[in-house]
């Protein structure tokens, strides 16, 4: 479909497409993929990858980043800068603020976990091989 509109704007988009340009996958693949999944939905809904997206949807996005409650603002099929993406979708305050919260206690645990020091040496790899069984 030839599109003479700017920045791709137009008045039906697939959510898959949207999705990819709104900058919550690195590529349309992923998105698609993600549909698949049943981690995108569309107003309650579960969302195929050809469904179209409308001003005005209300969807709920899970990708690794975490799980995003978003109203669509504007439709576009073309992926521009981030600060042109963020104008496509506006977030809710709840999702915001859940998902701030849940990364604030992955940092917390990983502070408290810790990492190891070092790599283990060959002694203590086959200590570790041997205690699970290997």
């Amino acid at each position: 479909m030839y599109d003479n509109s700017p920045m791709g704007v137009t008045d039906k988009v697939r959510i898959d497409k949207w999705l990819w340009a709104a900058r919550f996958f690195k590529t349309r693949a992923l998105a698609q993929k993600s549909c698949e999944m049943n981690r995108i939905l569309s107003n309650e809904i579960t969302a195929k990858p050809a469904r179209d997206v409308r001003v005005g949807d209300m969807l709920r996005i899970r990708n690794e980043a975490g799980e995003f409650h978003v109203e669509v603002l504007t439709l576009s099929e073309t992926r521009g800068p981030a600060a042109v993406a963020q104008k496509l979708y506006r977030e809710t305050e709840l999702s915001r603020e859940t998902r701030l919260r849940l990364a604030a206690e992955q940092k917390a645990l990983q502070a408290i976990e810790g990492l190891p020091a070092a790599k283990p040496s060959k002694r203590d790899r086959r200590q570790i091989n041997r205690f699970r069984g290997r």
